[in-house]
Formats: structure tokens, sequence, C-alpha cells
């Protein structure tokens, strides 16, 4: 079996102090580190859980420049079986469906009976490259899943709903779905593995011209144009200044 996960490196803003670049279309990234995408970290997981499971091959891909191959030598690392970089020279400025055509050509001609993504990159907080990479690709798709379960020529996956629901649906092979966070626990990478991975060679590839729909205006802080306001006293006292604020906004 083959199966095949889209990684993304990202840079890692949970403790930094995320400022706005000069162009105002980015972020000052200089003293950021990078990481993998956190639902791409899980994605990888289920992968891997499927690979000892069925003694599946997984070759990992990413769009990216260099520096890029540090996230898929970490996936190697944690024991997938190979990777590939498609190279990014030319495509800055690109939107999701853009990249998703540019993982679409690299896909094409090749085999593989799952590809894994994450559900939502965290550096843009876009959900769309699984979607728009299976229907380019016309192939069925699942998003937001938190469990797959690998049968004969299918695959069973749980997908999270609003609400809290679960919804349960069953693809034929070849699909793509896309992971959601916390369905599992992903790994730690071994010192061993780090050092094997480190020795793989990564498939090096050029990227096809991307055909953008959409444009980045502007990346910026959101002002702070009001505060919220406190009442005080009992609750009868608090539902009365409650009901005159709505009265004097016009929202009653």
């Amino acid at each position: 079996m083959e199966i095949a996960v889209c990684l993304k490196r990202v840079p890692d803003t949970a403790e930094a102090d995320v400022k706005v670049d000069a162009t105002g279309k980015d972020i000052v990234r200089d003293k950021l580190a990078s990481t993998i995408n956190e639902a791409d970290n899980y994605a990888l997981e289920e992968a891997l859980l499927a690979k000892e499971k069925h003694s599946a091959n997984v070759t990992l891909v990413s769009v990216g420049s260099q520096p890029s191959e540090e996230v898929l030598r970490m996936g190697m690392a944690k024991g997938a079986t190979a990777a590939a970089r498609i190279d990014d020279a030319g495509l800055g400025g690109s939107d999701s469906i853009a990249l998703a055509g540019v993982l679409a050509a690299w896909f094409k001609g090749k085999s593989f009976d799952l590809i894994v993504c994450g559900a939502i990159a965290s550096d843009d907080g876009n959900s769309q490259v699984g979607p728009a990479l299976a229907e380019l690709l016309g192939l069925p798709h699942a998003a937001y899943v938190t469990k797959l379960d690998i049968q004969a020529g299918k695959v069973v996956v749980k997908r999270e709903l609003e609400g809290g629901f679960l919804d349960v649906k069953e693809l034929a092979l070849p699909c793509v779905v896309t992971i959601q966070t916390g369905g599992n626990t992903p790994r730690y990478a071994s010192i061993m593995g780090i050092k094997r991975a480190g020795a793989k060679a990564i498939e090096q590839a050029a990227s096809v011209k991307p055909d953008s729909r959409t444009q980045l205006v502007r990346v910026y802080v959101p002002q702070v144009v009001s505060a919220a306001q406190m009442f005080e006293g009992t609750t009868d006292e608090k539902a009365t200044k409650l009901a005159t604020l709505l009265k004097e906004k016009g929202a009653v």
C-alpha cells in the first residue's frame, strides 16, 4: 500500500511576538523558529499508524524552498519511507488553489492509495488545499477526519462536525483525507531516527506555473475599537442596566 502525506513548514508563533513586516503582506520571520504545521503532524501520525498496520510505504511531499527539507527529514525520522520537495521558486503569492495545482501536477502519473493532508494550515488558517487537490485529481475526499480505518479497497473515516457530532463515512481507495488535530498522539522522533533521516535522499521536483485566483492585499493586527463594559450590582440591577444599554444602542 502506498500512502502520501503533504507537509507544510510554518513559523512557530505560539510564544512569539508576531509583527507585520514592511510590505504589509507578511510577518517578520527573522527570529521565528519553523516547524511542521500542527494538523500535518496528526496527518503524519495517522499515516504512520497505517504503515505499521498494513506494511505500507509512506511518502512525504512538501512545497517550499530548501529549508522545507527540515520538516521532511523530521517526518522520515519518525518513520516515513521517502520524501520529495517541490521547489517553490516563482510561487510567491500563490493562493491555496494554485498550491493544490502544484501538488496535483506532482501526483499525476504516480500511484498512491491514500493521500493525507492536515485539515487546516496554522499560518494562514486555510483549509482548502486538501479538498482542492482531491478535486483536481478526480478523487473522493473527506475533510476534518479524526480517525481512519483502512480496509479492503476502502477507508472508513470519522469526521468531526459542529456541535460535537461525528460523521462516519466510507471512501473508495484511492482517495484524499484531511486530518483534524486531537484524533491521535503524534510521536517523537528518536535520536537514531534523526541520524538515519539525515542520510536519506530527498527527491527534488520543479513546480508548475501557478494559477492563483485570489491575491493577498494586506496583513494587519486588528485595532481595538471598543472594550467590554462590566455591570456591577445585583442581578436585577445588572439586568436593568443591560436592557437600558441595548435600547440606547438600538439593539432592541
